[in-house]
């Protein structure tokens, strides 16, 4: 296989873009991306999406946003796992490029939510649920999380207070992301005293439902000991970031399906086949962009990935160690809670965040590194898709 990098991001600002369309939002971070790029032509573009038929009435997004863009009769599809639909859509990319079947390829992730109303929003993002058996019962995303926290506080695990720096640590760093929704610092006393959405998930504690889309161009680059790259394949790009390894794993998509439902199965498993692609262990990795749809996922992530022991996630979380400066910083940008949830575009957020780190580009929040993980999970982790990227 050949190496794949990220040669070129693009990112529109996640916010209530209510004058604006899905096809628009999608546009505007693709021109931007091959701008930075320096490519003028693609060979296939990838959508990461989950909300556009039901919200905004619109299926076909390849073809639909290959059109808007001037690309027409390239390969372009849209791409889907729920949450995870803009990881999904990056590995799309990263396959496509690393096999040698496309040379220059954009995956976009997008994502319009915020020009319906809530119930509708609701309903849609409880679709990455088990619609016969957990969907019917009336049970939302959000009420699942709330009984892992529960369960995870019952068993001794953390004090609420511990799930709280995972939401302070978010938006500290969302002030330095000038893409970020919320770019402001609260306090772990702001947090548990907003109000209780689902017991003993707060408000402060729940991403907010945004509009956003995030693009990143891939092209192969010459490694040592692979030199049978296509050299026609022109872009502009001083510091490449390679994708090193790639995974993606699946669990059983309900929750009481599950041995154990505080073990996120398919965050372990991507996780151990990705670092093994990328030949890397979890102390090479110097930074990790995890799905923070709640603290509890966070906390779950981090012991399902290798980087705190059982019922020890949140430990991380009290001690400071995802911080900055911390031992395994987590969020940089901002994250979910920060930056905002533009559900099927996170993904790409995740990669274009990370590129910008490894570039030496995250401004304020720039850290030492040279390598990092990006990770997204769909549902309640029923699918996990884990990226390595380096420079």
């Amino acid at each position: 296989m050949r190496t794949a990098a990220i040669v070129g991001i693009g990112q529109v600002a996640v916010k209530e873009h209510w004058e604006t369309s899905l096809r628009d939002l999608a546009y505007q971070s693709i021109k931007e991306a091959a701008k930075d790029a320096g490519v003028d032509n693609i060979d296939a573009l990838y959508i990461g999406n989950m909300l556009g038929g039901e919200l905004s009435g619109q299926e076909h997004l390849g073809a639909l946003i290959s059109d808007y863009c001037g690309f027409n009769g390239i390969e372009a599809v849209r791409v889907e796992a729920a949450s995870a639909s803009g990881g999904a859509a990056l590995r799309q990319g990263f396959l496509s490029v690393a096999s040698g079947a496309q040379d220059i390829a954009v995956v976009c992730g997008v994502e319009q939510m915020t020009d319906v109303l809530q119930d509708k929003v609701t309903t849609g993002l409880s679709l990455g649920l088990d619609s016969e058996y957990e969907l019917a019962s009336g049970i939302s995303s959000t009420a699942l999380f709330a009984m892992l926290t529960k369960r995870y506080i019952h068993e001794g695990c953390c004090t609420p207070e511990d799930l709280a720096a995972f939401c302070v640590n978010a938006q500290k760093n969302g002030v330095g992301n000038q893409y970020a929704m919320f770019r402001r610092e609260v306090t772990a006393e702001a947090v548990l005293k907003s109000p209780v959405v689902a017991d003993p998930i707060r408000a402060l504690e729940c991403p907010p439902v945004c509009d956003g889309a995030a693009a990143v161009v891939l092209a192969p680059v010459e490694t040592e000991g692979n030199h049978n790259q296509n050299h026609d394949c022109k872009y502009e790009c001083d510091t490449p970031v390679k994708i090193t390894g790639s995974a993606v794993a699946t669990d059983s998509i309900g929750l009481d399906n599950r041995k154990d439902p505080l073990v996120f199965e398919s965050v372990k498993k991507s996780t151990q086949n990705a670092l093994a692609m990328a030949s890397k262990k979890q102390e090479d990795i110097d930074f990790y962009e995890l799905h923070d749809l709640f603290p509890i996922a966070a906390a779950l992530s981090l012991e399902a990935s290798g980087f705190a022991k059982k019922g020890e996630g949140a430990l991380l979380g009290r001690n400071g160690d995802i911080a900055l400066d911390g031992t395994i910083p987590v969020t940089t940008m901002g994250g979910c809670k920060a930056r905002g949830n533009p559900v099927g575009a996170c993904g790409v957020y995740q990669a274009a965040e990370a590129a910008l780190q490894l570039r030496g580009e995250a401004g304020k929040n720039q850290i030492e590194c040279s390598t990092g993980m990006i990770q997204c999970i769909g549902g309640t982790a029923a699918t996990a898709i884990t990226h390595i990227m380096e420079v």
